[in-house]
C-alpha cells in the first residue's frame, strides 16, 4: 500500500529524451532514465504477461527506450537468411533461447589480401538510402534518437570463422588490418550519411567492440591498440563532431582497458557486467564516475533469470545507490534479457527503478 501511495505522487516532469540528455550532459534529471534490452522471446513473454504491446509496456513501466534509426537497404538482392557480407545464418535453439548463428565464413579459405581482393566483393555505402529518416523521426520528439556506429571485429569473426579470426591477429595481421579497414570505412560512411540526413537529431551513437571475457580481456592491450583503436577513434571523433554521444558497448571484464577507452573518447560504458573480474560497481564509480556515464548493470546472468522478485529489487536499489550516486547512471539490464527470465522479474526491475530513481 505504501508503494502504491508513493507512486501515486510521482509524476514525470521530463520526456525520455530530456531525461537521457540531462544525464549525458551531467545535469540532474527528474529521475534516472531506464532503458530496455531483451530478446524477442523475452519481450513477447513480458507483453503477454502485461496483456499489451511493447509500446504500452514501456509506457506502463516508464521505460525510456531510444528510437533507433538506420539506412534502408536498396542494394543488390540478398539470398534468404544471408546478410550483406554473404554470411548465412541459421536458427539455433539453445534451450533457453533462440539465436541466429553464422553457418559459413565467406573469407575463411583466403590466405592473403590479394586473394580476398580478387574474389570477394565488399558492400558499398551506396547500397543504402537515408531519405526516409526525416519522416521516421517525425512525432518522436520525446524519445532520444540512436543512430550509426560500428562493431567490425564482430563481423570479422563471422567472415573468417571465430578461431581463424583470433589466430589472424598473430599470423595474418595484414588481413586483419585490411578487412577491419573495409568494415570501419563502411560504418563511417553509414554513420556520416545518417548525421547528414537528420542534422542534430541523433544523440547516441554505438561505437562498440566486445573486448572482455568473464575473467579478463579477450585480446592483448597491444592488439586492441593496434587493430581496433584507430578505427574506433575515427568513429568517436565523427560522432562527437556531429553532437552525438559516444555509447561504447563492451562485454565482460574490461577494467584494464577502461582508461584507454576514456582517452579515446568514450562517454557511456555499457553493459557493466559487475560479476566479472574487476568490474565491481563501487570501484568503477570511484575511479571513473567523474569521466563516464554508466549504462546497464542489472545482472543478467544470475539475478534477473534466477533470482526472486525481492532479489531483483535489491539489485536495482544497489545499482542506483552505487553507480547512480551523484548522477551519471542509466538503469538497464546488463545485455539482453533472456527468455527464461520470469516476466515478474522484469516488471520488478522497472517498478523498482521508477520507485527509487527519483
Amino acid at each position: 500500500e505504501l508503494r502504491e501511495t508513493m507512486t501515486f505522487f510521482m509524476e514525470d516532469t521530463m520526456t525520455g529524451r530530456e531525461r537521457w540528455l540531462a544525464v549525458l550532459e551531467r545535469r540532474t534529471p527528474d529521475r534516472v532514465p531506464m532503458d530496455y534490452w531483451g530478446t524477442e522471446e523475452a519481450t513477447s513473454n513480458l507483453c503477454r504477461h502485461l496483456g499489451c504491446d511493447f509500446e504500452e509496456a514501456c509506457r506502463r513501466l516508464h521505460i525510456d527506450v531510444p528510437l533507433t534509426v538506420s539506412g534502408r537497404y536498396i542494394g543488390p538482392p540478398i539470398p534468404e537468411n544471408t546478410d550483406i557480407f554473404g554470411i548465412r545464418r541459421k536458427c539455433v535453439q539453445y534451450g533457453s533461447g533462440v539465436y541466429w548463428e553464422a553457418e559459413n565464413a565467406p573469407l575463411a579459405d583466403f590466405s592473403s589480401v590479394d586473394e580476398i581482393e580478387a574474389n570477394y566483393a565488399w558492400p558499398k555505402a551506396e547500397w543504402w538510402d537515408y531519405s526516409h529518416l526525416r519522416e521516421a523521426i517525425r512525432g518522436h520528439d520525446g524519445r532520444i534518437i540512436r543512430g550509426g556506429g560500428s562493431e567490425p571485429m564482430l563481423v570479422y569473426k563471422c567472415l573468417r570463422g571465430e578461431e581463424q579470426a583470433f589466430m589472424d591477429l598473430l599470423i595474418n595481421p595484414e588481413i586483419v588490418q585490411y578487412a577491419l579497414g573495409k568494415l570501419f570505412e563502411l560504418a563511417y560512411q553509414d554513420t556520416l550519411r545518417i548525421f547528414e540526413s537528420i542534422p542534430g537529431a541523433v544523440s547516441i551513437t554505438y561505437v562498440a567492440e566486445d573486448l572482455g571475457g568473464q575473467d579478463g580481456l579477450m585480446y592483448s592491450p597491444d592488439q586492441i591498440h593496434t587493430f581496433l583503436f584507430p578505427g574506433m577513434k575515427r568513429m568517436m571523433d565523427l560522432t562527437r563532431q556531429h553532437g552525438s554521444h559516444v555509447f561504447t558497448h563492451t562485454d565482460g571484464a574490461v577494467r584494464a582497458i577502461i582508461p584507454d577507452l576514456i582517452a579515446l573518447g568514450m562517454e557511456v560504458l555499457n553493459p557493466i557486467q559487475w560479476p566479472c573480474a574487476g568490474m565491481e560497481r563501487g570501484g568503477l564509480k570511484r575511479d571513473f564516475g567523474d569521466k563516464i556515464i554508466f549504462h546497464g548493470a542489472v545482472d543478467n546472468q544470475h539475478v534477473l533469470p534466477f533470482g526472486t522478485v525481492e532479489e531483483v529489487r535489491d539489485e536495482v536499489i544497489e545499482n542506483l545507490g552505487s553507480l547512480g550516486a551523484g548522477g551519471g547512471y542509466i538503469l538497464a539490464p546488463c545485455h539482453n534479457i533472456q527468455p527464461l527470465t520470469p516476466p515478474e522479474n522484469i516488471v520488478a526491475l522497472y517498478e523498482t527503478g521508477y520507485e527509487h530513481g527519483w
